[in-house]
């Protein structure tokens, strides 16, 4: 993303890009790492409490205070010392910290415009919470993410994903320059208040490529009427952008809305570590319960019992199958949510359903054509079955849908490149701030090992088996959804020159 950049003694911060530079050459610095630097230098000399600098790392999650401690170390650690031999970051006793050295503020590097599809595009920006309350942030998130759906279901429609659109939460940038780095002409913009029972919400379509306000209407409603505002909302959009109102199949909304709140929040958990997984789990659990005829949580709740797995070495079978159930159980409340669709595709594909796994991805693409998650899973499976050029189509799209997305698209897109003998591009693609640290590392040392770059590719593999001590070629091949024995031999010879264990 365009923005500033911060340029202290050796190092330039990019905040937009998440790098770190000393003399030119990129520091190893984590997302959480980036963000409260970027806090600090932002605002030189001036003391920093650590709730702000939690929210700053760790936006609508709860952490405990000591990962912020070991952040800072961490970022201390990188540093080194101040030309003056002093620290670069300063702790305030019992308040917070401070950065201590001199800023130069550089202007930003523009990214090079995408362009623009053959049919209207927009995106909606996150919704301003305006409330004295910032337990109703989640309210206005949620507010977004349903109207990012509901027009992605639209017919005739280009629209950016949830993850790229957040990307400019708390952001203050001009339209034009966020309209050309998502490559849409048109942007939604709006805020929500949700105070004792009543919702006011305030919304704006604006053409970015002339700046005019094409449409802006204020509604002031009972809470209980929030998801009728979102369908007025939507529907006034599509009648602005295409003439007319041609609405797909209704989705299933919530009964109950303290389910549908904690749904909203548990979103935000499922990309993260094993300790947001395992809040993520209790949220959705709780939905459930609250509101039983409710698709939404059922399908967050699948992926999260399978990622919860994932994070301590892999799909177990008991994890699958209670995964698959959750995700059945979403299609049948909800067989219009796309979102359902391609997470019940994707765990089918791993019981090796392949062909009831097609039909649900089609089903998917059927039902909303704009989910760039849908079209980055089935990346994934097409890959592991072949036809890797179709799989490098897939995350290709998914890419323009979600032009900044989860750190998993940089994972299966390293994966497509690496099945494509694209050794050098998925070294890239793998290196990349966003999916480094991950289990993409296999992925990594695969394809150096097959660059013939031995000493760093058996470096990456030992890094990999840090976090995965329990990984074998043998079994990951077995439980793998391969369709075909070439691209499995050849996965299977990257991870062997590796030196990882058969």
């Amino acid at each position: 993303m365009q923005g500033s950049r911060f340029a202290f003694g050796p190092f330039v911060l990019d905040p937009g890009a998440g790098t770190l530079l000393r003399n030119d050459d990129p520091v190893a610095i984590g997302h959480r790492g980036v963000k409260l630097l970027a806090a600090l230098v932002e605002r030189p000399g001036e003391i920093l409490g650590k709730a702000e600098l939690m929210d700053a790392a760790w936006p609508g999650i709860s952490v405990e205070e000591g990962n912020l401690t070991v952040q800072i170390a961490q970022l201390r650690k990188l540093l080194g010392p101040a030309a003056d031999g002093g620290e670069w970051i300063s702790t305030v006793p019992r308040v917070g910290y401070r950065f201590t050295g001199a800023i130069n503020q550089l202007g930003g590097v523009r990214r090079k415009p995408l362009p623009l599809p053959d049919k209207p595009s927009i995106a909606v920006l996150p919704f301003v919470n305006i409330s004295n309350d910032l337990e109703q942030e989640s309210f206005a998130d949620g507010l977004t993410e349903d109207l990012i759906t509901d027009l992605s279901r639209m017919p005739g429609l280009f629209v950016i994903a949830r993850n790229s659109a957040f990307a400019y939460k708390g952001k203050s940038r001009d339209v034009r320059e966020i309209a050309e780095e998502l490559g849409v002409r048109y942007l939604l913009q709006g805020s929500a208040r949700r105070v004792a029972g009543q919702v006011r919400i305030n919304a704006q379509l604006v053409d970015a490529a002339s700046g005019d306000h094409l449409w802006a209407e204020r509604f002031d409603r009972s809470l209980e009427d929030i998801f009728a505002v979102q369908d007025e909302v939507t529907g006034k959009i599509v009648e602005a952008l295409l003439g007319r109102l041609r609405a797909p199949p209704s989705l299933n909304r919530p009964k109950n809305l303290e389910a549908y709140d904690l749904c909203v929040r548990a979103r935000r958990l499922m990309d993260d570590s094993p300790q947001a997984a395992r809040e993520a789990h209790l949220m959705l659990t709780r939905a459930i319960s609250l509101d039983p005829d409710y698709a939404e949580p059922y399908r967050w709740l699948a992926i999260n019992h399978w990622m919860a797995e994932v994070h301590s070495s892999g799909p177990t079978e008991p994890a699958r199958k209670i995964a698959l159930q959750l995700a059945r159980k979403a299609v049948v409340i909800d067989p219009n949510d796309a979102g359902c669709r391609w997470i019940l595709a994707y765990l089918l594909a791993y019981e090796r359903s392949f062909a009831e796994a097609d039909a649900e991805f089609a089903k998917a693409i059927e039902l909303d054509a704009n989910e760039a998650d849908t079209f980055a899973a089935l990346s994934d499976i097409v890959v592991l079955a072949g036809r890797v050029g179709e799989g490098l189509e897939h995350i290709a799209k998914a890419f323009r849908l979600n032009p900044f997305p989860a750190s998993w698209y940089y994972l299966t897109l390293g994966q497509a490149q690496y099945a494509a003998g694209q050794y050098e591009a998925a070294v890239k693609t793998l290196r990349r701030d966003e999916t480094y640290r991950t289990s993409s590392r296999r992925f990594l040392a695969a394809s150096l090992a097959q660059l013939g770059r031995l000493d760093e590719a058996r470096a990456e593999a030992e890094l990999f088996l840090v976090a995965n001590p329990h990984f074998s070629t043998r079994h990951w091949a077995a439980t793998e959804p391969f369709r075909d024995a070439p691209t499995l031999e050849h996965f299977v010879d990257g991870y062997r020159k590796a030196g990882l264990p058969e």
